[in-house]
């Protein structure tokens, strides 16, 4: 009998399906994160303009497994004419290196609707952004390159 009731608890364990969490088989893409703005430059007919990020404005892009956001404002809470503040999100599609965002909403209502085509390169926690954006309704047409700084969880 005892040794009936030993079998029966093991047949019982071994029929029993493990619990799996839904998030088990969930990989991080590389891109998905929080990212902080280093530097950026624009490059539009022959002419180049460098933005640093990292003494007077703060730019964060925050990427999950869908969908983008950025947000940026000035670090002098828009004590004088240099104050500002931009956003934007919207679905993104990753193929390889070949990044598109489909920018849904935007602080400067006029770019919305528009896709971006970049090209993305890692190098440890650097990320480096790289395309064409262009806007013909609104005459821009140029090339943006923006470095970023993975920011630790």
């Amino acid at each position: 009998m005892k040794y009936l009731f030993i079998a029966l608890i093991i047949f019982m364990v071994a029929s029993c399906k493990p619990v799996v969490s839904p998030f088990s088989n969930f990989t991080r893409l590389p891109v998905e994160g929080t990212w902080k703005l280093l530097s950026g430059t624009l490059i539009e007919k022959g002419d180049t303009t460098v933005t640093g990020y990292t003494e007077s404005i703060d730019f964060i892009k925050i990427i999950n497994e869908s969908h983008f956001a950025f947000l940026s404002h000035d670090r002098n809470k828009r004590k004088d004419s240099t104050g500002f503040y931009s956003s934007g999100a919207g679905r993104y599609t990753l193929k390889g290196s070949a990044y598109t965002e489909h920018l849904e909403y935007c602080s400067d209502r006029q770019w919305e609707g528009n896709e971006f085509e970049f090209t993305l390169s890692f190098y440890g926690d650097t990320l480096v952004q790289q395309g064409t954006e262009k806007i013909d309704s609104l005459r821009i047409n140029r090339l943006n390159i923006e470095r970023y700084i993975r920011m630790k969880d």
